[in-house]
């Protein structure tokens, strides 16, 4: 395997062999800092070089608590009264808080590309390893795309170490485990693989470890990429793996047995395993009161089979069952449709695939006009197609209808998944009628029963039937009835039963 850096290189006492190799593997870029001084009490001084990252460095540590003490070496010779060696010397001028010392050059290497500040000494085959890191951040703002009405309103962001911040703050548990890895030959992404110790699965979780350290790729930029790799079924349209820029949604995770999976440079958590039904919740249903969240969930689960089915049914029945219409509401298709010169299938798939180029474009547009240019668009191009008698005004019903349902879906990669089965659907209700919809019903459930995640059935807890998990899947109980956690085995139970105290009636 080819490296982006050279793994190892054992340093040598001397300081210029040390440096030139360090040079040549950074080559002459423009934002790496090196300097060379004298420190120490004449005439005991030795040569000591520095390097840095300007840009990924907080510059006044390096200032204040490397450049600084070193600096006051040359005047007090308070640090060389005491009969130690010069690497203890040093690390005790130095005032960083995080220091390490390595003999490993590649190791050396790999931590100044990261941030860390290098210190070289002549005579001395070690390394200092200084934790200056720091840069740019965006500020913890709202989540952009799994909005509440109730519930907290702050979002993970790109630095990996605000997202840790974030989840301590949710779980302040010294059983919360954070492991580190690096993934990328070239890009050396932080990857951090976080659980609870005592209520996720350990081999689960052992598994998605193997899995990560297989990786052997020049770059990973986004968790989006790390998906494709750990799911289990990867040319299905469903996903097994949730992705999250929520803390208290991953939090909540976590807390029920799931595993998390940071990456450095996203705002978006991976989280598994997961079922079906996951990416039906949304994080208001536990802030909201039980009924109200019920009956919210219901509407969602409606409107995600209408955003699969909607168009295949009304193409069926249009074209093949006209008698199980009305005969009012048959006239008056068959009135609208008297002078369009497709077919249903061909309608529905211009009308579709018209309204997904409008949703692409508002999309990449730029945000100022790019809502404006999708709903005008679709305004304009909807009523100027039924006014040249292209499409029926029926059909414009459904295919708006069926977005607007789609939008619903709490989950972005769900709805994908619904919008590119609709699609399926719409080709067999025109072939075959709604014969050919219950056939790819069949085969969808078929398929869905056949998913796993990271080990765990899809279709959990109907399929293998788990009553006691049923409490919150479609419907949500008081969150007192539900005592058990849908993804742990090894400490299911969450809380003990919950008795509510008398209330005392007060005598007027």
């Amino acid at each position: 395997m080819k490296a982006g850096l050279q793994e190892s290189f054992l340093l040598s006492a001397s300081l210029q062999h040390n440096v030139s190799w360090f040079k040549q593997q950074l080559g002459d870029s423009a934002d790496i800092v090196y300097r060379q001084i004298e420190v120490g009490c004449y005439p005991d001084t030795n040569q000591v070089a520095l390097f840095y990252i300007e840009g990924i460095v907080q510059s006044d540590v390096v200032n204040e608590h490397i450049l600084q003490p070193l600096f006051l070496t040359q005047e007090n010779g308070a640090y060389w009264e005491q009969d130690l060696c010069f690497h203890d010397l040093l690390y005790q001028a130095i005032t960083v808080v995080e220091l390490i010392l390595s003999k490993n050059g590649g190791e050396a290497l790999s931590a100044l590309l990261s941030g860390s500040t290098v210190i070289l000494a002549d005579g001395y085959d070690e390394a200092i390893i200084a934790g200056t890191s720091g840069w740019d951040k965006r500020a913890i703002d709202e989540p952009q795309t799994q909005t509440v009405v109730r519930g907290p309103k702050e979002s993970f962001t790109e630095d990996i170490r605000t997202n840790t911040s974030l989840l301590r703050r949710k779980i302040r548990s010294a059983d919360l485990r954070l492991i580190p890895l690096q993934i990328g030959r070239y890009s050396r992404t932080e990857v951090i693989v976080a659980y609870i110790q005592g209520i996720a699965d350990e081999q689960i979780v052992q598994q998605a470890l193997s899995r990560l350290q297989a990786i052997d790729t020049d770059a990973v930029l986004e968790s989006g990429p790390l998906e494709e790799y750990l799911e289990d079924s990867t040319y299905s349209p469903f996903p097994t793996i949730m992705n999250s820029e929520r803390p208290d949604a991953v939090a909540a995770g976590m807390l029920e047995g799931q595993f998390a999976i940071i990456v450095e440079g996203t705002p978006f958590v991976l989280l598994a395993p997961v079922t079906f039904f996951n990416f039906l919740h949304s994080s208001e249903d536990y802030y909201q009161r039980y009924d109200i969240a019920t009956f919210i969930r219901l509407i969602r689960y409606m409107s995600f089979l209408i955003s699969m089915f909607l168009p295949s049914l009304y193409i069926a029945i249009t074209t093949f069952h006209q008698e199980m219409l009305p005969t009012t509401l048959l006239i008056s298709i068959a009135a609208q449709r008297e002078g369009v010169p497709f077919p249903g299938l061909v309608e529905a798939f211009l009308m579709e695939i018209t309204f997904e180029v409008l949703r692409e474009a508002g999309v990449r547009m730029p945000r100022v006009i790019g809502s404006a240019i999708s709903i005008v668009g679709a305004l304009v191009l909807g009523q100027a197609a039924v006014q040249a008698g292209l499409v029926s005004a029926a059909m414009i019903i459904i295919v708006s209808f069926t977005a607007i349902s789609n939008f619903v879906t709490p989950a972005l990669n769900m709805a994908i998944a619904a919008r590119l089965i609709r699609f399926g659907l719409m080709i067999l209700a025109g072939t075959l009628g709604l014969f050919g919809i219950m056939a790819g019903c069949v085969a969808i459930l078929i398929h869905l029963a056949s998913l796993r995640s990271f080990g765990l059935p899809y279709l959990t807890p109907i399929a293998p039937l788990d009553l006691e998990k049923l409490k919150d899947t479609i419907l949500r109980v008081p969150k007192w009835l539900a005592r058990k956690r849908p993804f742990s085995t090894k400490n299911p139970v969450r809380e003990q039963p919950y008795k509510k105290p008398s209330i005392h009636k007060r005598n007027s």
